[in-house]
C-alpha cells in the first residue's frame, strides 16, 4: 500500500486496533523498530530508509508483490522484508 507522496506502507498481522481491524504502518517505521529491537543502533543512528533502499524496490515487494523478499544493508545489518511486511535483522 502507498499513497500519493511515496510513502510506503505494511499490512502486518498484529498490527490491529481495538476494534480488530489491521493499521497500516509506513514502512520505514516498521523497518526501523525492527532494527532498533535487534540490534544496538538508536533511530538517530539510521538515515532515512531511501538511503538503504530504493523505494520502487521496497514497493515491488510490499505493496505490488511482484518479489518474494526484499535485502538491503544498513549500518553493517542484513536487512530482509518480505511481501507480508515480516522483517529480519542480522549480522
Amino acid at each position: 500500500m502507498s499513497y500519493e507522496d511515496g510513502t510506503v506502507y505494511v499490512l502486518r498481522d498484529g498490527g490491529t486496533d481495538g476494534d480488530g481491524w489491521v493499521s497500516p504502518r509506513p514502512a520505514d517505521e516498521v523497518i526501523t523498530d525492527a532494527i532498533v529491537e535487534a540490534t544496538d543502533l538508536q533511530v538517530d543512528d539510521l538515515d532515512d530508509l531511501e538511503t538503504y533502499v530504493d523505494t520502487e524496490v521496497l514497493r515491488a515487494v510490499v505493496v505490488d508483490g511482484q518479489e518474494e523478499t526484499v535485502t538491503f544493508a544498513v549500518e553493517g545489518h542484513d536487512v530482509t522484508i518480505d511481501r507480508d511486511g515480516a522483517v529480519e535483522v542480522g549480522g
